[in-house]
């Protein structure tokens, strides 16, 4: 199925299926960005990768100390795409030198939202990843086909609210699943 103005995920959650074995996406939420018939993009984000905003402040700026009483903000890995490119997902309302509008949400992509939160100016609720998740056109289409994602809207809550590692078990909820009692094995009816 080739996705429509009428069909689009856009503002969708994907959530992995037990059955997910591909190792960038298994145990995975991902906050669709994007999705047409060109194909779509998103953010995982529920995969903490290690690494915290003040690191990413020191490369960006080493003469700077951050200001930020908590630059142990926490960064996730977005996806395998440009892993070396930063990501911030927050409310909307304030604009940057890159930002996407996105309804309610914002995607940010300039450094100078990373020096806003550090100096506590920027977006209170925020997500920030390094790399994104994308899919060339139909791809997303045959995953969903072969029973690897469900979908459900995003809610601000779960995106900024809910822990990251209680994240995966909260979307599935949202459609009332619980994702461990599900088989590993992919059925069609």
């Amino acid at each position: 199925m080739k996705p429509t103005s009428s069909t689009t995920l856009q503002h969708q959650l994907l959530i992995a299926m037990p059955q997910m074995d591909d190792p960038h996406f298994a145990e995975t939420v991902i906050y669709l960005v994007d999705h047409g018939p060109d194909g779509a993009m998103g953010l995982v984000i529920n995969r903490p990768n290690g690494l915290h905003l003040d690191d990413l402040l020191e490369q960006l700026r080493p003469e700077v100390p951050a200001t930020l009483e908590d630059t142990q903000v926490v960064l996730y890995a977005g996806g395998p795409v440009q892993t070396d490119r930063g990501f911030v997902l927050h409310d909307a309302g304030p604009v940057f030198q890159n930002t996407l509008e996105l309804d309610e949400l914002s995607l940010t992509t300039s450094p100078d939202v990373l020096f806003a939160l550090s100096d506590g100016t920027g977006p209170s609720r925020h997500l920030i990843t390094l790399g994104y998740s994308g899919w060339g056109p139909g791809q997303l289409e045959e995953e969903l086909a072969a029973n690897l994602w469900l979908t459900t809207p995003a809610t601000s809550a779960l995106l900024f609210e809910t822990p990251s590692e209680q994240r995966l078990g909260a979307a599935a909820a949202l459609l009332g699943v619980d994702l461990r009692l599900l088989s590993r094995q992919a059925g069609h009816a």
